[in-house]
């Protein structure tokens, strides 16, 4: 089997030569070329071909983030960012994800030599993850009109006043989405067009702390719903988005007559906390037919039983289809499991959904 080839980019020598060297460990991939900056990784991408690239932020001649852009419009192909700013600066990583980067992974700030062995696995997980992931070209530049109508209209949901919803009983529809690599822009894709008074929806998205605040102020500027990292104890209300906090489970639970978030720092499952296993279990248990289950871009097998678990309970379940997914890995297990009701593109998602609910009006005023 021909190995991954990958070229690291980082201004450091240091941390160059300690990804080549975990790079070089693993028996089905090998660094063919490490970059000091991006004009140096130019020529060598060029030259080399490789399968997937590692990329910094911080770099002189060019940002990692001003290069990522011109490769994915020019040259698009896998990008795992490797950068202590990932950490820092989740926005700047959220920038890197809405560009095409399939992963990112945020380097120890101090200790480098042990830190990086210490995410050697985590690291070339991604790598092998980007190198089966379907990339697609970014729009040709920066400040494309169709860019700066979603700029106009961002702000503009932003600073437009959202009239208050009422607390509906627990009869209303709750929507549970489950996500991994390539979720975060999938997930924008399916809340954008929903109507300010939809159902509620619980979200689960694989991501580490210090980064789900960001994501869900992002998509809140860009929602008619109102969108918030979930808190324990909160009430579960129509027209909102509730994200697990990242590094916490989160699961719904009953309150009296009142659907409730439980946010949780228990043992991961399957390997991640949050889980999307753990959401959609809890969907099956408290929700029953009052749950809609989506399943995004991801990999693995998270989350694939519980939504068989939320069929089975009454739950209607659509699963985005691999042709439109980054990573089909948990959309794959969901169906195989027969877990899905529907199988669609991603861009058919909200409108099928809401197509779904506006057949009966109690649900949502809105159709389509």
């Amino acid at each position: 089997m021909a190995k991954i080839r990958v070229v690291v980019v980082d201004d450091s020598a240091l941390v160059r030569s300690l990804l080549t060297e975990i790079i070089n460990r693993q028996h089905d991939m090998q660094c063919v070329g490490a970059a000091s900056d991006p004009l140096v990784a130019r020529e060598m991408i060029r030259e080399l071909n490789p399968d997937v690239i590692t990329l910094d932020v911080e770099m002189p001649r060019m940002d990692g983030l001003e290069f990522l852009s011109r490769l994915m419009r020019l040259r698009p192909m896998p990008v795992v960012m490797v950068s202590t700013l990932t950490e820092q600066g989740a926005d700047i990583t959220l920038r890197a994800l809405e560009m095409g980067a399939v992963d990112y992974v945020a380097k120890p700030r101090i200790g480098i030599t042990s830190g990086l062995n210490e995410l050697a696995g985590d690291i070339v997980d991604k790598i092998r993850i980007a190198a089966a992931a379907h990339v697609r070209r970014l729009a040709p530049t920066p400040a494309a009109p169709g860019a700066t109508t979603q700029a106009t209209s961002a702000g503009a949901a932003a600073e437009a006043p959202r009239a208050p919803l009422p607390r509906l009983s627990t009869t209303e529809k709750v929507i549970c989405i489950g996500a991994s690599t390539g979720g975060t822009e999938a997930i924008r894709e399916v809340l954008t067009p929903l109507p300010a008074d939809s159902p509620a929806i619980v979200i689960t998205q694989h991501m580490p702390p210090g980064f789900t605040t960001s994501f869900a102020a992002r998509l809140d500027s860009l929602c008619k719903i109102r969108v918030e990292e979930a808190r324990d104890g909160q009430r579960i209300l129509p027209g909102h988005a509730y994200i697990a906090p990242g590094g916490h489970h989160l699961r719904i639970d009953r309150s009296g007559s009142n659907y409730v978030a439980v946010v949780e720092d228990t043992e991961p499952v399957n390997r991640h906390r949050p889980s999307v296993e753990v959401l959609f279990k809890s969907a099956a248990r408290v929700l029953g037919p009052n749950a809609l289950g989506i399943m995004l871009t991801g990999m693995g097998a998270d989350g694939a039983l519980a939504m068989r678990e939320m069929k089975d309970a009454g739950s209607y379940n659509y699963v985005q289809d691999e042709a439109s997914c980054v990573v089909f890995g948990m959309p794959r297990m969901a169906i195989q499991a027969g877990a899905a009701h529907e199988v669609l593109p991603l861009k058919q998602i909200a409108p099928a959904l809401l197509n779904r609910l506006a057949s009966n009006p109690a649900l949502v005023r809105h159709r389509i």
